[in-house]
Order: structure tokens, then C-alpha cells, then sequence
């Protein structure tokens, strides 16, 4: 299956350096291209790719409501990856609450830009770690004035366990090992506490986590 990619940026330097780069891959195709967040809806809309690729700070509008108005037009089918730099860190949580499912910098190697671009179009989230751990624990504490109840109704314990530790950037194994169960039954959990959730991908586990109290900013891990 060919993934098809629309690339948004204002610069175009690094709009066509990446749509050049992706191109040359047999199973990514650049579908279109927008300098600005009003044409990568608009780009969206019509071309229907699998994902969108979008600069973070754009003019006339930006990447995340840009990312808000796609993933919601097209009901989850496109998937936003952000464009960001350690500079724009403050921007990185109000990206994930509004729907994108990964963030790749903009001095990202050429490898990493394919394997974002793929993570995210198979349906999963791409929380890398220098972006994850520090951002959305920091900026989700300055976001919640008051902690809630640590506790997620309807889950069991297990589901609980599971989703903080998804919050702490634990893969698939990793959480098997943590835990002394297989990957199959670490995907079971998974599969479960997501629908009862109402949870997209993984980018939205680590946010349900952190808003719940489940996961304190700064805290290390057990």
C-alpha cells in the first residue's frame, strides 16, 4: 500500500527538501503540498491523504488548528504529523490535544523522517522520547491547576497499569517485561482500555494519563 502524504509548510525550502526526500520511496507518494494551514485543509479535504505533514507555525493558520480541522473533517482517516523544533516546545501538548499523532524535528535525519511518516500512518502514535517526556509532563501540569482523582473509572487495575506506564513512553515489550506477561496479552490491555476510553492511539493514552493524575510531571519512573 502506497502511503499518500501532503507536506505544509511556509518555507519552502523545507517543503520541497521533504517532499523531494519522501518521493523517492516506492511506498510513500507526496500528494500535494500548502504553504500555509488554510490550504493544507483545504488540501486535506480534497486529496484525502494518509497523512498530513504540517510546520507547526504557519501563516493565516497554524499547524494545530490546522491538525484539529483535518483529523476531525476526515474522522481520524488523515493523521497529523507535526513539524516541530526544540524552540516550539510550548506548542507540543496543545498539538496532541488536538488530534496530531506525532512530531518529527526539523533536523530530523532522513531515516527518521520515513520511519515517522510510516509509525504514524499504520495507525500509531510517534512520541519520541526527547519531545514526550519532558513536554507533556511539563506542560500538562501547567495546565492543571487542580490534580483529579487518581483513578479511571472502568478500568481495571491491570488496564490502569498498563496506561501509565504507555504514559512513561514504555513500548509493547517493554511493558511485557515490566509487567512478566506476553506482548499478546500486553495488546489485549491495550485493545481493551482504548475502547473503553474512547482512545484513538497512544498519543491520547499519554494525555488521559497525565490529565487523570495517573502520571505526575517530573516524577521518575518506578
Amino acid at each position: 500500500m502506497v502511503i499518500r502524504v501532503l507536506v505544509a509548510d511556509d518555507q519552502a525550502v523545507v517543503r520541497t527538501a521533504f517532499s523531494a526526500l519522501l518521493n523517492t520511496q516506492e511506498d510513500i507518494e507526496v500528494v500535494g503540498e500548502a504553504q500555509d494551514g488554510e490550504q493544507a485543509v483545504l488540501g486535506a479535504a480534497e486529496l484525502r491523504p494518509d497523512v498530513a505533514l504540517l510546520d507547526i507555525r504557519m501563516p493565516r493558520l497554524g499547524g494545530i488548528e490546522a491538525a484539529r480541522e483535518i483529523v476531525a473533517a476526515s474522522n481520524g482517516a488523515t493523521r497529523a504529523l507535526m513539524l516541530t523544533t526544540f524552540g516550539l516546545d510550548e506548542y507540543v501538548y496543545g498539538a496532541l490535544t488536538a488530534g496530531a499523532s506525532g512530531f518529527l524535528l526539523k533536523d530530523a535525519t532522513f531515516p527518521e523522517l520515513l520511519h515517522a511518516v510510516r509509525v504514524v500512518a499504520g495507525g500509531h502514535a510517534l512520541l519520541a522520547p526527547e519531545i514526550t517526556g519532558r513536554l507533556i509532563a511539563e506542560f500538562t501540569r501547567q495546565r492543571i491547576s487542580t490534580p483529579p482523582p487518581r483513578s479511571v473509572d472502568g478500568l481495571t487495575a491491570r488496564e490502569a497499569e498498563v496506561l501509565v506506564l504507555i504514559a512513561r513512553g514504555l513500548s509493547n515489550a517493554d511493558i511485557a517485561d515490566r509487567l512478566t506477561i506476553t506482548d499478546h496479552t500486553v495488546k489485549t490491555h491495550i485493545n481493551r482500555l482504548f475502547a473503553k476510553m474512547g482512545l484513538r492511539d497512544r498519543a491520547q493514552a499519554v494525555i488521559l494519563a497525565y490529565e487523570r493524575g495517573l502520571v505526575v510531571a517530573g516524577t521518575p519512573s518506578p
